[in-house]
Parts: structure tokens; sequence; C-alpha cells
């Protein structure tokens, strides 16, 4: 009995058409990106530009939207609020306007009024040198990651796979900056691991797709570099996935930037950058593999 062929085995369909283009695209996407990144800028969190933690105590379980609803109109911009250890406790994030002591004593008032017997526990003011310092050191785990997985893949493949892969890694992730700055959503730690985590999944499908391009540059030596690139990426291009929160909006783009990129970007890499010394080292390694 043969095995049910979502895709035929015939199946030809020419990825590599769209390389100018898709090159090209992303290459745009990108610049723009940067231009959001510095006009208008991203919507920084309380974990970036600083402002001010208070821990509060309500009467009974605590209503977590009614919470941030009553301190977002308070004036200090969109209260982030969530629950911190027990369920009468929660932990409020405001902006820096909120950090004087006539902020958070508009900020008690507030609550006292809505939610009689409110107990403000602590304030903690979280400056913008620890919110810089926050940021950098972000970035610097960004880059050394970046760094981390540029000397695997070069020691894996070739050197043409490590530029291919390092070169979309830094278009994905611009555009992913690109993506908080058009949309306008709170650039926090959490925003920082979504990227983190970008950067692990779009390596990870890179290197499936080389994996597919060395193997089939060994089993049809006679097949043009363009045709094996486009045999070799056919049953990647059907992933996606999706969901409605901040975070997972955020995956969302990033994989469909990840995934694609795989396929426009990455792939078209190695067939700019030349077949014989690809070949020459699939035939180097065949050698070494029949010895």
């Amino acid at each position: 009995m043969r095995p049910l062929r979502l895709i035929p085995d015939d199946t030809a369909i020419p990825f590599m058409r769209g390389r100018y283009a898709g090159v090209a695209t992303s290459a745009v996407l990108s610049i723009l990106s940067l231009v959001l990144f510095v006009w208008p800028g991203l919507n920084y969190s309380i974990d970036f530009r600083g402002g001010v933690l208070i821990e509060a105590r309500v009467p009974g379980v605590a209503d977590l939207s009614a919470i941030r609803a009553t301190v977002g109109q308070l004036g200090f911009g969109e209260g982030a609020v969530q629950q911190f250890g027990s369920p009468s406790d929660v932990l409020i994030k405001l902006g820096a306007a909120a950090a004087t002591e006539a902020g958070r004593a508009k900020v008690q008032a507030a609550l006292q009024a809505e939610f009689p017997g409110t107990e403000l526990r602590r304030a903690e003011v979280v400056g913008s040198k620890v919110s810089g310092d926050l940021f950098r050191d972000g970035m610097t785990a960004a880059a050394m990651a970046l760094g981390a997985m540029l000397l695997y893949i070069w020691f894996r493949f070739d050197w043409q796979f490590g530029v291919g892969l390092v070169t979309t890694l830094v278009l994905d992730v611009t555009k992913t900056i690109g993506f908080y700055g058009a949309t306008r959503l709170p650039f926090d730690l959490n925003s920082l691991a979504a990227i983190l985590i970008l950067i692990g999944f779009s390596v990870t499908d890179k290197v499936v797709v080389y994996d597919r391009i060395r193997e089939n540059l060994r089993k049809f030596k006679a097949m043009p570099l363009r045709q094996v690139i486009d045999l070799s990426i056919l049953p990647l291009a059907l992933i996606g996935k999706g969901s409605v929160a901040d975070f997972a909006w955020t995956m969302v783009f990033g994989i469909f930037i990840g995934t694609t990129s795989s396929i426009f970007i990455a792939a078209p890499i190695l067939l700019f950058l030349g077949e014989k010394r690809l070949r020459r080292q699939a035939d180097a390694e065949t050698r070494a593999a029949a010895v």
C-alpha cells in the first residue's frame, strides 16, 4: 500500500524565480524598519524608560482589568498590572510621571476610592540608567547569540551558508523591530525574549533548509543548483501558526519572516555566491564518506 502523499513527488515550484524580488523587498522593509526605530521610535515600557513599581494589596481577589482601567485614567500612561504573590497582591508598573511623591499619592487615592481598603505596600522608582542598562544588556545578548550561531553554521557547513544565515537573521531581526515600531506594541523584556526565540526558530529553520540542500547536492550531481534549492525547500513552504496576545503576535510575525526568508533570502544567497565551490565540497564529502 502506497503512503499518502500530500505533495506529489513530481511537484516543482520555482521558488528561485522570486529571489531578486524577495531579497529586494526584504532589504527595503529592513531599511524602513530602521527608520521606524529612529522615528517615531519604539514604545518602550517601564523596563526600558524608567518609572515606578507599586506593590499593592486590595481587599479580596484582585480584579486586574479593573485596576488597570483605574490607573490608566490617571494620566501616567497605560499601566501594566499583574498578580504578585497572593490573589490580593498586585504589581503595578507606571511611567516616570508617577515616580514623584505626588504621583504615588494620586495612585493611592485612586485605588482607595475604587477599592476601599487598598494598601500600598511598596513603591520603587526604576531610573532611566537602570532601564538603559537593561536595554544594552538585552541587545548584547542578541548580538552574542547571532555570533555564536554564525560560528556554528560556519563550522558545520561552509562559509557561504554562514554568510546566508547571518545576513538573513539581521534582516529578520530588523523587520521584527520595525513591526514593534509600526504597531506601537509595548517593547519590554518579554519582547527581547520573543526576539531571541525568533532567532532560535529562524536558525533552526535555515539549518533544516541548508541540510536538505547539502544532501541533495550530493544526491543530484547533474541537477543545476537552482533546481536543487527549489526541490529542497518545497516541504518547508507550508509552515505557520497564530495567536492574539502581544507576545504571540510577535512570534506569528517572526515565524512568517523567518520562514519566508529561508525560501527567498537564505537560499538565493547560496545561488548568488556560486555553484562550483558548493559542488566541489559536496563531491569531496561524498568521496570521504565512500572511503
